[in-house]
Order: structure tokens, then sequence, then C-alpha cells
């Protein structure tokens, strides 16, 4: 076969295998006929070297040596024999075969035949994907359309229909293949032993076989196609269908989206709704609460006029009784009249000067009452020291007696007492007898001075001290007992003064009988003429049923100090304006400014002329400019008053200070007279010394009303809202609660600084004793001023540095004041005494946040020093301890509970809503087992952390 011939066979076999089934049978007649005939295949033989002539039939009949190499091909590689051929691979049992050019090209059919094969099958695979999740999805329509079970079997119909058809076209085409390439293979294979004579039967042959597989093959294509288009029909049937119900899917599927959205909408409405049903009943509450409250506040207005009722119809009936009386007299002074009438005129006169002695009687009689006091006390001081002096009599004659006894029973003499010595009572007052007793000292001196021993006390004493009665002369021998008891008196026949009575028409007793009788006249004629009204400021309303006193302020006050040691430098009162705006936005509510007075010293705590309020920190109007920028920002401005001393103008004939000038030009007799360096002529001093200056005497009625006058002045004229009180261990609080009651501040502090218990360098444990003397001094002012809390102070210095046990006591409160009267502790860390520049007690710089941390959310008052805010970097930070303080609503009466206090950190519940540790103790709120309710962290800073109830 020629080159072009093999081209023709190969082109013809890519034809066949590329063609559509029904044009396979005419494209093979067209192309046969285009073979040309050969007369054979030259096969190179292995054992000769002529070319011999070999005929074969081919396609028909197979000789034998066509059909052993057939057989050799099957045996060696029976289902790859035509691939072998095609590779151009040697078969086994063959002669050396030439295959022709034209294979390459039935290489590269075959190769675009399997590719379109594999193509195929790809889209049959992707196809029969799509189908399935097509039937996923119909399955799932099936619920909610009973149509779809027709959709689902005709998908499955046509399924089952493409496969029939795909498997019947490669079943076809995989026979006609294996059919091709096995004829192919024995064509190739004999195509050297093919002769010229057997073309007519190779054409007849490959005509009968071609129209044999073409009819097989168009009716297998015909069957296919018929048996696709009805696949095809049926699919664009169901899937007309499959769009409908696919529709209806949409349509369902916008129906349920609109359902969804309905029912969120109405889920958010019912939110809504639950959302104002909650504020109703919150305003329901409140509705309630506010229901009670007023009816509670009728019931007390109800009362407080059935008692104004009361007191008015006693007045009224004590005015009627007055009237009687008056009109009893009138009727006797008419009578008087008729007899003389210039005694009418002289009567009247008298009467009319009894009512005004009566009137200045009932304004002295306070004065009165103090002397009667001091009275009683002189009284019962002379009566302990007549005890004592006879205690100690009978001591010293019952030591005397005894050794004289023990002398006779030695030398066996009789014993004369005739001779005795007599020891003298001690002529001292009783101060002299109490040596180390600064507390018994002190009482003494507060309640009256020491007077001397008058002479009927002497008289008495001498009673005490006579000598021993002589004693019959006694034998005494060795025989006698050496231990003779003593027959010494009981103590029920020695004299008592608790048992002794009052002898009749004494004039101690007088005396107080009358002073009873002014007073009672007094206080009837005081509450008949006077009613008493105390004008308080109110800054939170929601406690407005809290009342607001002067100990206590609001009882939400956060004071600030608006000063340290060396404000004076500079124009301080119009500094301090600028800053009222920062103040007031932080939240602090009081602030504490400087001596305002002209003073000896520069920061104002050696005052001069009271009435010069020109002083190093500025002039009057500037400080008057600044405490009203104060109120305009709604913060309330504590003057800071020294009255314990004032320093001299003048001094007097011999060159001591004790002069004073200024409108307040008071003498000698405004000093205590037992000032050691002013030599006063009032009464004892009440309270410590302030050695520096004349301490005033705050007996004397003219010093207290001066001084009186002078701090309403400061209210009235300048605006100050309260007070802080400078030393007042230096006089009696009674006083403080006189000015107190009489100047009617809306927040007073007093400064009782006194020394902490030490025990080995360090701060005691027990500090009760301490805390004591505050309170005491808070109880004699009648609790109409609060104190620093010294205490606390001092117990925070050693606490923060890993000794956080000494933050509770025994009975498991606070430790200093706060713990026993909280509502008057003024808690504070600095000031300017203890620092500043003075530093005479600084805290811990390095523990401040911890020790702000601490008074800003516990019960009392708290103080924030100028240099802490402003100088010390700490102004955000208590800034935010001010914020939580304020939101929780803790107060100075705050409720604490503490839960841990030991070496790594305290831990503690104040008020209802804040919950706060400072150290590094290992603890939060939801460790501790007796603490309810949910909280939330608000401040973390490491060394004090702040929960707030959610």
């Amino acid at each position: 076969m020629d080159t072009v011939s093999a081209r023709s066979l190969a082109g013809m076999s890519s034809n066949l295998l590329s063609s559509p089934a029904r044009t396979w049978h005419g494209e093979f007649r067209l192309v046969s006929q285009q073979i040309p005939l050969i007369s054979s295949y030259h096969v190179t033989g292995s054992n000769t070297n002529n070319s011999t002539s070999v005929r074969t039939s081919f396609f028909g009949e197979r000789s034998p040596n066509t059909s052993k190499v057939a057989k050799g091909q099957r045996r060696s590689r029976p289902d790859h024999a035509v691939v072998s051929v095609l590779k151009g691979d040697r078969i086994t049992g063959s002669r050396d075969v030439q295959a022709p050019d034209d294979v390459e090209s039935l290489k590269a059919a075959l190769a675009a035949a399997e590719a379109r094969t594999d193509a195929a099958k790809q889209a049959e695979k992707k196809a029969l994907d799509a189908l399935a999740a097509m039937k996923n999805k119909s399955r799932d329509m099936a619920q909610n359309d009973q149509n779809s079970q027709e959709v689902f079997e005709g998908i499955s119909l046509a399924v089952q229909v493409e496969k029939i058809s795909e498997s019947t076209i490669q079943k076809a085409t995989l026979r006609i293949t294996e059919d091709a390439e096995l004829k192919i293979a024995a064509a190739e294979t004999a195509a050297a032993e093919v002769i010229l004579e057997l073309e007519d039967q190779f054409r007849r042959a490959a005509e009968d076989a071609v129209q044999a597989a073409s009819v097989e093959a168009q009716v297998t294509i015909d069957e296919a196609r018929a048996a696709v288009s009805a696949a095809r029909v049926q699919a664009e049937k169901s899937e007309a269908i499959l769009n409908k119900q696919v529709k209806a899917l949409n349509e369902l599927a916008e129906a349920e989206a609109k359902v969804l959205m309905l029912e969120e909408a109405l889920l958010d409405a019912g939110r809504k709704l639950q959302l104002a049903n909650g504020e109703t009943e919150r305003i329901r509450i409140e509705l309630d609460s506010a229901q009670r409250f007023i009816k509670t506040a009728t019931a007390r207005a109800e009362a407080a006029e059935r008692t104004a009722e009361e007191l008015q119809r006693a007045a009224a009936k004590e005015a009627e009784e007055r009237a009687d009386s008056a009109q009893s007299a009138i009727n006797a002074v008419k009578k008087a009249t008729q007899v003389r009438l210039d005694a009418d005129k002289i009567a009247f006169e008298a009467e009319l000067d009894a009512l005004r002695s009566a009137n200045d009687t009932s304004h002295k009689a306070s004065e009165a009452r103090r002397l009667v006091d001091k009275s009683r006390f002189e009284l019962l001081e002379r009566s302990l020291l007549a005890v004592e002096s006879a205690t100690a009599a009978w001591k010293n004659r019952a030591l005397m007696a005894e050794k004289l006894l023990r002398l006779a029973r030695i030398n066996g003499a009789e014993i004369d007492t005739s001779s005795l010595p007599v020891e003298q009572a001690p002529s001292v007052g009783r101060l002299e007898v109490l040596p180390g007793s600064d507390v018994r000292i002190k009482d003494l001196l507060e309640n009256g001075p020491r007077r001397e021993t008058p002479d009927w006390m002497k008289r008495r004493l001498q009673i005490g001290q006579q000598v021993l009665p002589p004693m019959q002369p006694i034998a005494i021998n060795a025989d006698v007992d050496a231990l003779i008891p003593l027959q010494l008196p009981s103590s029920e026949t020695v004299w008592d003064v608790s048992k002794s009575k009052v002898k009749e028409n004494d004039k101690y007793a007088v005396r107080a009988a009358e002073k009873e009788a002014l007073d009672l006249q007094r206080n009837a004629m005081e509450r008949a003429l006077q009613t008493k009204s105390i004008k308080t400021l109110v800054r939170y309303p929601e406690d407005a049923e809290e009342k607001s006193e002067s100990g206590t302020g609001s009882g939400r006050e956060i004071v600030f100090q608006g000063f340290n040691w060396e404000s004076w430098r500079r124009q301080w009162w119009l500094e301090m304006s600028a800053k009222a705006s920062d103040l007031s936005k932080c939240g602090i509510t009081t602030i504490w400014l400087p001596p305002p007075t002209h003073s000896v010293a520069p920061q104002g705590y050696m005052p001069g002329d009271l009435y010069n309020l020109n002083s190093a920190y500025g002039g009057s109007e500037e400080l008057k400019q600044c405490i009203d920028e104060m109120h305009k920002h709604n913060i309330l401005v504590l003057g800071d008053v020294v009255l314990n001393h004032r320093c001299a103008q003048k001094q007097s004939p011999n060159g001591v200070w004790n002069r004073f000038g200024g409108k307040l030009n008071w003498g000698p007799e405004a000093i205590v007279r037992d000032d050691p360096n002013f030599q006063g002529q009032g009464n004892p001093k009440s309270g410590d010394f302030f050695h520096a200056a004349p301490n005033i005497d705050h007996s004397q009625d003219f010093v207290r009303r001066d001084i009186i006058e002078w701090m309403k002045w400061l209210r009235s004229d300048f605006g100050f809202d309260g007070w802080r009180l400078d030393f007042v261990r230096g006089f009696w609080g009674g006083y403080v609660k006189e000015y107190i009651e009489a100047t009617k501040p809306a927040f007073a502090i007093g400064e009782y600084w006194d020394s902490l218990a030490y025990e080995g360098g360090q701060v005691s444990y027990n500090q009760d004793a301490h805390r004591q003397r505050i309170v005491n001094w808070i109880n004699a002012a009648g609790g109409t001023s609060s104190a620093f809390d010294v205490t606390t102070k001092g117990i925070l210095h050693s606490a923060l540095h890993g000794e956080f046990w000494r933050l509770i006591d025994p009975q498991g409160k606070p430790p200093g004041v706060m713990g026993w009267w909280p509502s008057r502790a003024v808690t504070f860390l600095e000031n300017h005494d203890t620092g500043s520049t003075q530093g005479h007690w600084p805290f811990p710089r390095d523990k401040l946040m911890m020790g702000y941390a601490y008074i800003l959310t516990h019960p009392g008052t708290p103080v924030i020093f100028h240099d802490h805010f402003y100088d010390f970097g700490l102004h955000d930070q208590i800034a935010d301890l001010i914020a939580v303080r304020t939101r929780t609503g803790v107060h100075c009466r705050s409720k604490v509970k503490i839960f841990q206090a030991n070496f790594e950190g305290y831990a503690a519940q104040v008020g209802d809503n804040l919950v706060m540790k400072i150290g590094h103790l290992d603890w939060n709120p939801s460790k501790q087992n007796n603490l309810a309710g949910s909280w939330n962290r608000c401040t973390d800073k490491g060394e004090y952390q702040l929960w707030e109830r959610k």
C-alpha cells in the first residue's frame, strides 16, 4: 500500500470515529472507492534477501499464517494488540513489518476519540450531579406540594433513559472500536502477506463489514436518539414543572421571609412593650414611694401642726394665767392708788424695774448657772480634800500607833502619847495631791478654779487631826504575841462626802436653788417668746428627709483644702477663683479656705485685728469675689477661724503684750490668768495652752459675745457657709457649741490633733483611747461639729505597708473615729501642717492613691489636699474615685462590712452599691459567699479595685 492509500485509510478511520452514525456507511463507501488497488505488501523476511509476495485474505478469509500471527498477538497482550500496533511496537511471532506512515494519523484520531469520550463522561458526571442536586431539592419540596412526585418520576425516567442511551452508545462505540481495532490489527499484521489478486474480495468484504456495522450502529443510534428525544421532551416537561415548583418555592420563601420579618417586628414590639411595662412599673413604684413619702410628710406635718397647736394652747393658757396674774396685780395697784395716787406711780415704776430685772436675769441665767456649778465643784473639791486629809491622818495615826506598840513590846515601856507630834493636814488644793493625773487636773480646771480652804473647812479638818487618847499602861512581856491586831475604825464610820447632807441655810444650797428657779423662768420665757429656726442647705433633693446639720452638712460633703503652707506667697484668692469650675466638675462640694484675717504670721494662724480681712492671701474684695465664684458653682465655703488665741497690738505699762487693738480692743481681762507669758486677768484656762500668743478666756461674756458678732459678720457680709475651727484643744467644747448654735453654719470641723499610742516605736493596734478623746470633744460640743479623724490617718500610715489587719478593730469596724461616730468623722491624709513645706507628719507618697481609695469609699466626710490634687499629678485618679463615691451613693453614715483584713490586703462592702479592695489580695466579689448580687468592676488600678452593683 502506498503512502496516499495509507493516509486515505487513516482519514477514513478518523472520519468514522468522529462523524455521526448516520453518515458512516456513505462516507466509508466514498473513501473505499478512493483507495487504489494494491497488489501486495512488501514484507522483508528475516532469512532471505529477496522479497516474496504473499497473498492473504483481508477482512474475510484468514490464512494460517494470519491466524498464527493473531494468536501470537493475543497471547502476548490480548487486550492491547491494537494499541501495540498503533504505538509501533514489535509483535512477537511475526516478521519485521514496516508500518504504514499514516499510523500516526490513526493514533491521533484514536486519542481525539478518547478525549471526546472522557469529555462526554465528565459532562455526563456533571449532569448526573446536577440531576442529583435537583432530585434532592425536589425531595425537599415534596413536603409542600403533591405534584412534585411527578417531577421526581419524570426526572428519574429522564435520567434512566439518558443512562440507557449513554450505555447503548458506549457499548456500540466500544464494540465498533474493538472490531475496528482488531480488524486494523489484523490488516496491519497481515499486510505483509496481502496479494494483489484479493483486492476485489477486500473491497467487498470491507463494504459488507462497514455496511453491517453501519446498519447496526444506525439502528442503535436511532434508538438512542429516540430515547434521548423522549427523555428531552420529558425533561422539558419536568423542567417546566420544576420551574413552576421553583417559582412556587420562591414565592413561598418570600412569604416565609415576610413572616420572619413580621415575627421579628412582633418580637421587637414585645421587647419594647416589656421595657415600657418595666418603666411603667418603675414609675408606679416611684409613685407609690412618693405617695408614701407624701403620706409620711403629711403625717409629720399634721403632728407638727398638732404640736404647734398644743404649744399655742399652752402659750395661750400661760398668757392667760399671766394676764390673770397681771390683772390681779393691776387690781391691787388700782386699790392701792385709791389710797395714795403717788404710790401708784412708784409701784408701777417698781414693777417695771422688776420686769427689766427679770429680763436681765434671764439673759444672765447661763452665767449664774455656771457660777453655781463652779460653787458645787468647789464644794466637792473641798469635801474630797477633807476626806483625803482625814484618811491620811488616820493612816499616819495607825502607823504611829503600830510603831509605838512595837517599841513598847521591845523595851517593855509604857506608851505616853501626850508628847507625840501632831502632823498637820496639807493646806494645799487637790491639784497638788494628784501629781501625774492630767485628766483629773484638766477636769478640775474645766469646772472651776481652785480656791483657798475656808476656815470652817480647816476647823473640820482639825477634828480628824486630834492626837491619840492616852493609853492605859500595859505590861508587855515576852509571852504577849508580837502581832497585836490594830483596832482601826471601819470604813462605814469614816465620814463620806457622798453620804453627807447639806446643812440648812447653806449659802451654796441657797444660791443653787435661786439659780434653778431663774433657769426655769428663763426657759419658760424662751419657749413662749422665741421660735428657733435653722436654715439648712439641702444639696441632694432625694435625701431631703435626711436632716442637714452643722456637724454633718448634707451627709454627702466632699471637702477640698484649698491651700498649703506657702499659698500666701501668691495672689491666692484670685487663683482659687479660677479653679472653681474645675473643682465643681470633679464633684467637690465644699472648699476650706485659709484664715482670712490680718495676722502677724503670713499663713494667718496668728490673728491680730479680726475685722481686718486684708491678709497675705489678698484683699477683702478679692476674698469676696472668690467666695462668690465658689457659690456660682454650688460649692460651700468654710472659713478657717482661730478662736483659741490672738496677738496683741499694744504693751501694758510693764512691757507685756496683752493689749488688743482694732474694733475688739480687749485688755488683760480677756486673757486666761494662768497663761505663763502674758499676765492675763481672766479665769483659768479650760484647755491646752498655745504658748506663742495670748490665750483667750472664753468664759468671759463679752469675749463670747464679740466672737459671735464677728462670726455672724463673716457669714452675712462675706458669705462664709461654715467653719474650720483651729486648735479646739485650747478651750472647752461647750463654747464651740454656743458659737455654732449662734452662727448656724452649714458645716463645721474642729481640729483636735492629739498624739497616738505607740509601743516599741510602732503605732499600737488599739487606738481606742485616742479616738475616745476626739469623741469626747465632739460630745462636749453637743455634736454640733465634726472633727478631723486623726486616728484613721495615723493607722493608715502603717496599715498600707503590708499591715492591712490594722484596718479592722476587735468589733469588726473601722479602727478610727469613723468606726464609732462616722457622721462626725472628717477623714484626711495630709494638710498644711502634716505635709506641704512643714512636713510634720507626711503621708507616704507611694501610698497616696491607696489612701484616697480608702477614705473616698468609706463613710465620714473625706478631705482632699490641694497639693495632691494639683501638684502631684493625681487629679484624674482622685476625680474618678469621687465620681464612683457619688454614683454609688456613699455618704457619711454608710454601713461598712469588712470581708478581709490581713497582711495581703483589705476588702469591704460600703453601703449597698460599692465593694472595694486595696493591696494585692487575691479576692473579688465572686469569691465571697455572703455577698449577694451581681457586681461590675468599674476601677482597676492594681493596688486598688472597685466594683459597682449592676
